[in-house]
């Protein structure tokens, strides 16, 4: 079995001192893992336990922003590489650190921080140009013939099983229905959500909680991070999961096993 893990750790540096991030990946040991929000780059993280030898190893991929402490996506690996881009095509989406693409050889994996288009309708444009992008290239790599692999943080709840509120948050960011529209979109171009294939009505089940009155620990959440497979993967995905038990960030890792070899 291949595990493949998403979690936006939300400041990599943190975790590492709290040892959040290497106790969850002593538990969990996934060959792929890929983070978002690290707030941080290679200079500022050495002598990390997955720079070491050991079970513990992985190949590293830093996609850091240009503005300190802010965004940032790392991907590790147990599995080499085969190739490797940073960020979307589109001059914009170039500086925030926001998506590692990974050639491996039986399907190309990215791992994506999205932005949140909270702030202002601006910062909401941005976003959803983000999302036309995104897709756009994914739907390239499935022409070009790949088979494919998107996780992160992707900051939308697609449905109203996927956010404890539905109806306090219709119109903001995050639960827009332009932006619902948009993974709908995503499927019908032949993904899908691997924890709702597997676990289609389960509720109270979700990857962000705003730390604001205690949300966690009355489970006042969000399901904002995903894993999508395209459609030739699906008869191989056998787990999909969240794991809420696991501290360090305002997120929580999700994961899926997939019945292949790399």
């Amino acid at each position: 079995m291949l595990k493949i893990s998403s979690w936006n750790i939300n400041g990599l540096r943190a975790s590492l001192k709290n040892d959040a991030f290497f106790n969850w990946v002593s538990v969990e040991k996934p060959d792929i893992i890929g983070l978002q929000e690290v707030k941080a780059d290679v200079e500022q993280v050495t002598g990390a336990f997955w720079q070491n030898d050991g079970e513990n190893a992985y190949e590293e991929i830093w996609h850091s922003g240009v503005r300190k402490g802010y965004s940032g996506a790392l991907l590790l690996s147990k599995q080499s590489t085969r190739s490797s881009i940073l960020g979307l095509d589109e001059p914009e989406f170039l500086t925030e650190g926001r998506v590692i693409e990974a050639d491996f050889d039986a399907f190309t994996l990215l791992t994506a921080y999205f932005p949140n288009g909270g702030r202002n309708s601006e910062r909401l444009d941005y976003k959803l140009r983000f999302y036309e992008a995104f897709l756009e290239r994914i739907r390239k790599l499935r022409k070009d013939g790949k088979s494919v692999i998107f996780m992160g943080d992707l900051n939308v709840a697609h449905q109203a099983i996927d956010l404890a509120r539905p109806k306090e948050n219709i119109k903001k960011s995050g639960y827009l229905e332009v932006e619902r529209e948009w993974v709908d979109r995503v499927i019908s171009s032949g993904f899908h959500d691997t924890f709702r294939v597997l676990h289609p009505d389960q509720r109270d089940v979700y990857s962000y909680w705003d730390p604001w009155r205690k949300r966690r620990e009355r489970n006042i959440g969000w399901r904002i991070d995903y894993i999508f497979i395209s459609e030739e993967l699906l008869p191989l995905l056998k787990k999909a999961y969240i794991q809420p038990e696991f501290l360090g960030s305002d997120h929580c890792p999700v994961n899926i096993e997939l019945d292949i070899n790399l």
